[in-house]
């Protein structure tokens, strides 16, 4: 083998190692964040002080759900891992809906592409678009890298109960609303 191409199978090996080590982060369900004093009030205040267009273009004051348990789930209608979770979300915002429980999409997306998105593949609860004012909000819950999908899961009093980088299963995000609505 030239020099050459072992360079370049060895750079192929360590391109194809970083996308594992990468894949396998991700996929891991130990990145739960429970009941972390990092998501200080301020920031709490700012996002239900905020308002977003749904896809319809009517304004949304995200104050409507202050005392309900919110899951806000930051997505886009590009990112595959984020199209394959809605489905589950829909069933579990039907289940929980009764104890509470209100899911909210925020998407880092245009309007034009999630109004196509969502006629195609409804949802039972409201999309809105994020735009700038999404971005900032994704930024205070912590997603620094703005990367998607990104769940934050806010309690009945507002305070942060969870943060998780990456996809959710249905049955993590079932166990885990049993638990903070049961208890």
């Amino acid at each position: 083998m030239s020099t050459g191409r072992g360079f370049l199978f060895g750079i192929l090996v360590a391109v194809v190692a970083l996308l594992a080590a990468i894949y396998t982060a991700a996929q891991r369900s130990d990145t739960f964040q429970q009941a972390f004093a990092i998501l200080p009030a301020d920031v709490v205040g700012h996002f239900f002080a905020s308002t977003l267009d749904d896809q319809s273009g009517v304004p949304q004051a995200l104050s409507q759900w202050r005392g309900k348990t919110l899951v806000v789930n930051f997505w886009a209608t590009w990112c595959p891992p984020c199209r394959d979770e809605m489905p589950a979300f829909s069933r579990l915002q039907q289940a929980y809906a009764a104890k509470g429980v209100q899911f909210v999409g925020i998407a880092l997306d245009s309007a034009d592409s999630v109004r196509a998105f969502s006629e195609r593949f409804p949802v039972s609860y409201p999309l809105l678009i994020g735009g700038a004012k999404g971005v900032e909000l994704a930024g205070q819950f912590g997603n620094s890298t703005l990367s998607l999908p990104y769940t934050v899961v806010l309690d009945q009093e507002g305070a942060g109960r969870l943060l998780r980088l990456g996809p959710l299963t249905e049955v993590e995000l079932d166990d885990f609303l049993r638990q903070l609505t049961d208890g």
